[in-house]
C-alpha cells in the first residue's frame, strides 16, 4: 500500500491548483466555441499534452516496456482511451448548450459515481456519513436547477440536451477512472496519460480542422493555450498531491472547482465586460452550489476507517 509523505501543506497547495485549473477550464472552453469546434479543441488539447508528457517520459527514461502490454492491459487501455476521449467530447457538447456553472456543478457527478463504482468493482463500502453526503449532493443538484428542473423534463430544448451530454460525460469519465485504477498496477500515471493522449489524438485528427486556430482572437488563443496546458498541470498536480496527502482529502478540495468557476465568471465579466458575458444566478442556485460541494466533501471524507 502506498504511504503518503505527510507533507499535507504541499498536498493542499497542489490539490488547490488542480481545483483552480478545473474551475477555470469551462470558462476558457466556452470562450472558444464561436471560432473552434469541439473536435478541433480536443485535438489540440490532446496532441499538445501528449507532446509535453512524452518529452517528460523521454527525458526521465520512463517509457513503458513492451512486455507490459499484455492482452488484458491493452483492453483496459482501450477502455481508458475511449472513456476519457468520450468524456472530453460530451463535456464540450454539454458546455456548448448550457453554461460554465451548470457544466462544472453537474460534472461533479463523475467523482461521485466513481466512488459508487468502488462498491461494485472493488468491494468497498459506504459509511452512513457517506450516504448522508450523497443524499445532500442530490438535494444540492435539485436546488441548483430549481426552476429549470421542470423545464428539462417537459421541454425538449438545447439546455436539456446539454445536461444530458454532461451526465454522459460523467459516466464515460468513470469508465476511464476504473480502467486507470486497475492499470496503475502495471503503469505509472504519466505513462497511462501519455498513451491515452497520444492514441486519442489519432481519434480526433480526422474530424479536427487545425486551421481554425488562425481564426482565433488574441483572447481565444490564450484560452486555447490555457486549455491545452490544463490537462498536464491539473492532472500532474493531482497525481503529485497523492504522494503527500490522503486521496479523500484531495477529492474534497477538488470539489471546490465550481466555486472557482462562478467566481471566475463574475470576475472576468467585471474586468472585461465587453468580452465576457456574466451568468445570472439566483440565490437558490447559489445555495445549490454550496450544498452540492458540501455533499461531495462529506462523501469523500466520510469513508470508514479500516478496522
Amino acid at each position: 500500500m502506498h504511504i503518503v509523505s505527510g507533507r499535507w501543506q504541499l498536498g493542499l497547495v497542489l490539490a488547490s491548483i488542480t481545483a483552480l485549473m478545473w474551475g477555470f477550464l469551462p470558462i476558457a472552453l466556452k470562450f472558444l466555441f464561436s471560432s473552434m469546434d469541439p473536435w478541433t479543441i480536443t485535438f489540440y488539447r490532446y496532441i499538445s499534452s501528449a507532446l509535453i508528457v512524452g518529452f517528460y517520459l523521454l527525458a526521465t527514461n520512463k517509457f513503458p516496456k513492451l512486455s507490459q502490454f499484455t492482452a488484458s492491459n491493452v483492453k483496459l487501455l482501450i477502455v481508458a482511451i475511449s472513456g476519457l476521449s468520450a468524456n472530453y467530447i460530451f463535456y464540450l457538447w454539454g458546455l456548448d448548450y448550457t453554461n460554465s456553472s451548470t457544466a462544472q456543478v453537474l460534472i461533479q457527478l463523475a467523482p461521485m459515481l466513481l466512488l459508487f463504482s468502488g462498491i461494485f468493482f472493488f468491494r468497498e463500502q459506504f459509511s452512513k456519513l457517506q450516504w448522508f453526503g450523497f443524499i445532500l449532493f442530490i438535494f444540492g443538484l435539485l436546488l441548483f436547477f430549481n426552476k429549470k428542473l421542470i423545464a428539462m423534463f417537459t421541454q425538449q430544448g438545447n439546455y436539456t440536451l446539454g445536461v444530458l451530454f454532461i451526465i454522459i460525460a460523467a459516466i464515460t469519465w468513470v469508465a476511464y477512472g476504473i480502467a486507470q485504477k486497475v492499470l496503475l498496477k502495471e503503469f505509472s500515471s504519466p505513462v497511462i496519460m501519455f498513451i491515452i493522449l497520444f492514441f486519442g489524438s489519432f481519434l480526433f485528427m480526422p474530424l479536427a480542422e487545425p486551421a481554425q486556430i488562425f481564426e482565433l482572437t488574441n483572447f481565444q488563443l490564450w484560452a486555447l493555450i490555457f486549455s491545452c496546458l490544463n490537462t498536464v498541470i491539473a492532472y500532474g498536480c493531482f497525481a503529485e498531491a497523492l504522494e503527500h496527502w490522503e486521496a479523500s482529502r484531495i477529492s474534497a478540495v477538488v470539489t471546490l472547482a465550481p466555486v472557482y468557476t462562478v467566481a471566475g465568471v463574475y470576475g472576468l465579466n467585471y474586468l472585461f465586460p465587453e468580452t465576457f458575458t456574466g451568468e445570472t444566478l439566483s440565490s437558490l442556485t447559489l445555495w445549490g452550489i454550496v450544498v452540492v460541494i458540501a455533499g461531495a466533501m462529506i462523501t469523500a471524507l466520510g469513508k470508514k476507517k479500516a478496522s
